[in-house]
């Protein structure tokens, strides 16, 4: 039985009293599935990866959102030039009297979408609030921590302005064209998607677009959405009852026994022995301090 990995406040908050800190990654390199004391918003700026969460898969790359909550769980695998932030926050230490409930999902109890897209515009304004707060929440001053929440604050409204389900079929309209490819990509799980119509659509050279994708993504077009097949069908085969012929079809393979070669080749073992390997609970075990400092 493996052991989950707890990851402790003291280890990344300056004093009792900050509600925010910020964690970058340059890259994000392997690291193995975790809970925290704490919440925290990932946010993705370059590259792929494996993001597990909860037992569920999903391939990343720019622009992906996740919303953690403390006591989920998480962690990278499969990454390849993963660049990524994280905002590590507290909320019983934020003070502002608002509705954080209705700006961070995850707050309240219940359902909630974890995964979003976040659009082009909303990178940009993000990665300007995310800079200053990084660098106030390094500062010992007596105000830091107040204009720390206040950058959150805004942080977290510019989240909620920008961003689209992750699934969605389009991106918002002030998104660009590598962010509508990649919506499309996403509602293409379980259908054939051609990308000739789709540059005609919008106007843009079909080299140019896949040269931008792979500068960006570190995959290509058809190695992205081989990968977010693979990924839904992991989660279908854990969560699910159907038969591995129905999987298949339900991430976009007409033939079974081709999905189980790829499936083999992408997951490094059988939709058979995933199935079957998958789902074993973890122990829970702290972190050590000296470890978090160069995983």
């Amino acid at each position: 039985m493996t052991e989950r990995l707890i990851l402790r406040k003291a280890d990344f908050f300056a004093s009792a009293s900050q509600p925010v800190a910020v964690e970058v990654r340059y890259p994000q390199s392997v690291f193995a599935q975790h809970t925290h004391d704490f919440c925290e918003l990932v946010l993705v700026w370059r590259g792929n990866g494996l993001h597990v969460l909860n037992d569920r898969p999903w391939r990343i790359t720019r622009g992906d959102l996740f919303y953690i909550r403390a006591r989920d769980r998480h962690g990278y695998a499969a990454v390849n030039d993963l660049v990524l932030q994280n905002i590590l926050y507290c909320p019983e230490r934020l003070t502002f009297n608002v509705d954080w409930a209705a700006l961070l999902p995850g707050l309240r109890d219940g359902p909630f979408q974890p995964n979003w897209r976040l659009s082009s515009q909303g990178m940009t304004m993000a990665r300007q609030l995310i800079t200053q707060l990084e660098q106030e929440s390094n500062k010992r001053e007596p105000l830091a921590d107040c204009l720390c929440e206040a950058l959150f604050l805004q942080l977290a409204i510019v989240l909620q302005r920008h961003r689209y389900a992750a699934d969605s079929a389009v991106a918002l309209p002030e998104s660009g064209v590598l962010d509508a490819l990649i919506a499309a990509l996403a509602n293409s799980r379980d259908k054939p998607f051609a990308l000739e119509p789709f540059c005609l659509q919008h106007q843009c050279s079909e080299r140019a677009l896949r040269q931008q994708f792979r500068n960006q993504t570190g995959m290509t077009i058809g190695h992205y959405l081989r990968q977010l097949r693979i990924c839904h069908a992991q989660y279908l085969l854990q969560h699910s009852d159907l038969l591995i012929g129905e999987v298949a079809t339900r991430c976009g393979f007409e033939d079974s026994n081709y999905f189980s070669v790829v499936f083999t080749r992408e997951a490094g073992m059988t939709p058979s022995q995933w199935r079957q390997h998958s789902g074993e609970p973890p122990q829970e075990t702290a972190m050590p301090a000296a470890d978090i400092a160069v995983r």
